[in-house]
């Protein structure tokens, strides 16, 4: 049996269509002018305080790519993901202690600031029987109240992660600053993708550097000239977050 929708959740939809619509084209674009196809570009769709039946719709337009901020919200809504179609991911801030909760859940942490958190993933995947993909979260702006490795840390926090066992770093993910100009925004995401280069000619068994998570909502087109190939987009999908 079919469920009737009401005419504000018919209305929803249409708006995350047009708007998934519109994202593809730009990220396709942006890719373009880089060299790069559209498919090059992993969108990724940040579902925090998305209800699970619109994160499923979108998946049916074609969304392979959804990541979660927080642990519990992610439990209480676990069951209800549509995840034949899409990956499950980890994009907020994690503690050490809830780990365990979310191995096996989620097929990549794009958090990963301390040498701790990262002991403590490869212990529980090791613990469960499976290895961890990880990017390492740097903090380009130097924000205080940010999470983060600073830049100047990354190059030793990345070689000893490289040496745990069933964890492996694919790359680096960043919340640049609040910035009042394209231009300021742009050195930011231009920096990221330096250090993104520098550690990918590290080798090392644990890390393949293929992934560099970061712009969203109101500058993944900028990151993307910038050579982020994973954005990570929420309002401008799902419209306003209601925070509860």
């Amino acid at each position: 049996m079919i469920r009737k929708l009401s005419t504000e959740q018919q209305a929803k939809m249409d708006d995350i269509r047009a708007n998934y619509e519109e994202i593809t084209r730009k990220i396709a674009d942006a890719a373009q002018k880089t060299g790069r196809c559209p498919e090059d570009i992993h969108f990724l769709a940040a579902t925090k305080t998305v209800e699970p039946e619109f994160i499923n719709y979108a998946i049916s337009l074609g969304l392979k790519e959804i990541g979660e901020n927080r642990v519990q919200e992610l439990l209480s809504k676990y069951d209800e993901y549509d995840l034949s179609k899409a990956d499950l991911q980890f994009i907020g801030h994690l503690q050490t202690n809830k780990v365990r909760q979310i191995i096996g859940k989620v097929s990549m942490i794009q958090s990963v600031d301390s040498l701790k958190l990262a002991q403590e993933i490869s212990r529980q995947s090791q613990k469960n029987g499976l290895t961890t993909d990880v990017l390492i979260e740097v903090n380009i702006g130097r924000e205080e109240n940010k999470s983060g490795v600073l830049s100047e840390h990354l190059e030793e926090l990345t070689a000893q992660i490289s040496l745990l066992d069933n964890i492996k770093v694919r790359g680096l993910m960043s919340v640049p600053p609040i910035c009042d100009s394209e231009k300021e925004i742009s050195k930011f995401f231009d920096d990221m993708y330096k250090l993104f280069v520098d550690i990918s000619t590290k080798k090392s068994d644990n890390i393949c550097m293929d992934i560099l998570s970061m712009g969203m909502s109101d500058d993944y087109e900028r990151a993307i000239l910038s050579g982020a190939n994973m954005v990570r987009i929420g309002s401008r999908l799902f419209g306003a977050r209601i925070y509860r």
